[in-house]
Parts: C-alpha cells; sequence; structure tokens
C-alpha cells in the first residue's frame, strides 16, 4: 500500500553493484529502512545525492507491517538545502549530529513530536544566515527530552549536574560523572535557551569543547550500546 511521509535520513549502505539501503527517519513510521534499487546510477530516479546525511524528503512509499526493508516509489528534497552544503562549519555540525542521531534512534514507531523537532531544528540551521557555535550543544540537550532522558532545569543553588543520574542537584555526587561550575550554569542556559537567542550565549571554546565531550558521555550512559562517536573530532578541527 502507498503512503505519503515525510522522512530525513540517516544512513545509507551498498547493498549491490548499483542499489543501497537507506535509513530514514520517518514521520509516519518512525525509523525504517528503505532499498533503493539503482541509486548509484548516474540516472537514478532516486539517486545518491537525494540521500545525503538529514536531508529532508517529501516521500511515497510502499510499507508492509513487520517487513524489514521498505520501498520508496517517489522522493524529493524538501525543503532543498541552500546552505548547508557549502557552509563548512554547517556540513561538519550536520554530520555530527547525523552520527549522533543514527546511534540514537531506536523507534520502530511513529513518534510525531521527535520527526518535527527533527525537521524544524534542520530546516532552521539551514535557514538561518549565521550558525550559532554553540547549535549542536543546544540541539543534543533539546534532543534527549524527546528520547525520554532529558533532564528537568536547574533550580536556585543546585551547581552539580550528574551526568548518571541525569539530575542537577546540589551536593557534589559521589563519583567522578559530574558537572561543576562554569559548565553546569552553561548546561542549564542551553536548556533554557530558545533557538532565536542562542547566539547571545557566547559560551567560551574550551568550555564548548568540555560540555560536547561531557554530553556524549551522557548520552552514552543512558543509551545502551552507542558506541564511539569519532565526527565530533572533525567538527572541533574546523571549530577552532
Amino acid at each position: 500500500m502507498l503512503h505519503k511521509t515525510r522522512g530525513v535520513v540517516l544512513k545509507v549502505t551498498p547493498y549491490s553493484e548499483s542499489s543501497v539501503v537507506a535509513q530514514i527517519f520517518t514521520e509516519k513510521f518512525g525509523l525504517q529502512s528503505f532499498i533503493v534499487n539503482g541509486a548509484r546510477k548516474p540516472k537514478a530516479k532516486i539517486g545518491i545525492t537525494l540521500l545525503q546525511p538529514l536531508h529532508l524528503l517529501d516521500m511515497v512509499v510502499y510499507h508492509r507491517e513487520h517487513a524489514s526493508l521498505q520501498r520508496i516509489a517517489e522522493a524529493r528534497q524538501q525543503p532543498h538545502f541552500q546552505t548547508i552544503p557549502y557552509d563548512i562549519m554547517k556540513s561538519s555540525v550536520v554530520l555530527f549530529l547525523n552520527e549522533m542521531l543514527y546511534k540514537s534512534l531506536r523507534q520502530q514507531s511513529a513518534d510525531e513530536p521527535l520527526f518535527n523537532f527533527l525537521f524544524n531544528a534542520i530546516s532552521w540551521l539551514d535557514s538561518t544566515a549565521s550558525m550559532p557555535p554553540d547549535f549542536h550543544l543546544f540541539f543534543l540537550l533539546k534532543l534527549s527530552r524527546y528520547l525520554g532522558f532529558g533532564p528537568a532545569a536547574a533550580r536556585a543553588g543546585q551547581a552539580f549536574f550528574d551526568l548518571k543520574d541525569g539530575v542537577f542537584c546540589d551536593r557534589l555526587p559521589a563519583h567522578a560523572l559530574v558537572l561543576q561550575h562554569p559548565h553546569t550554569t552553561q548546561l542549564a542556559a542551553l536548556m533554557a535557551s530558545s533557538v532565536e537567542n542562542l547566539a547571545t550565549l557566547q559560551i567560551p571554546l574550551a568550555d564548548r569543547r568540555f560540555l560536547i565531550g561531557k554530553i556524549i558521555d551522557f548520552y552514552r550512559l543512558h543509551i545502551d550500546g552507542m558506541g564511539e562517536i569519532k565526527s565530533h573530532e572533525v567538527l572541533e578541527a574546523v571549530m577552532e
């Protein structure tokens, strides 16, 4: 049966000489694997250039309940990226966030609030003239709420953040998985921020690098089998 749905491309794996399997987080069905025949041919109807990391798609798909591989009847990029492919900072952030999303999303069912967050955040990143340098931190903290382990807002006097329990606290935990000032203050500011005023935070580069490492640790503590994240090293080099 044919269905219309939007999707966010997460990963493409070669399947045969000219075909691929694309893992796409869809609005209607959640995370799905699609076989795309002939995607690597020069005149493919659905070509490999359409299936780049975090591309936003309008699709018509064949969906069979419980099938391991689905098929795409039609697909087009919508909206079409205007800046991400041509801005090295944005494209590096997209590669990093793509790796985090691919290793974090395990949902086989639809999640409309999560999908809308992803779609809107990626669209905003492409449309903004100047990407705030803390966008990737902001994105991951907001994403953690949709994944079910996002922390509650800090209250007065809570000077520590327990990465293991995912909570702000007023006493130093009895383990090393903890953030302290100024990083707790910066974390709380990121969580309270909106994407529109994100550029006003002005977190120093050294603190930003420290925080991204700790946020990755936070994800690893709350997502089983997440594994190593490599692309943030490339991102750090670009953002020097």
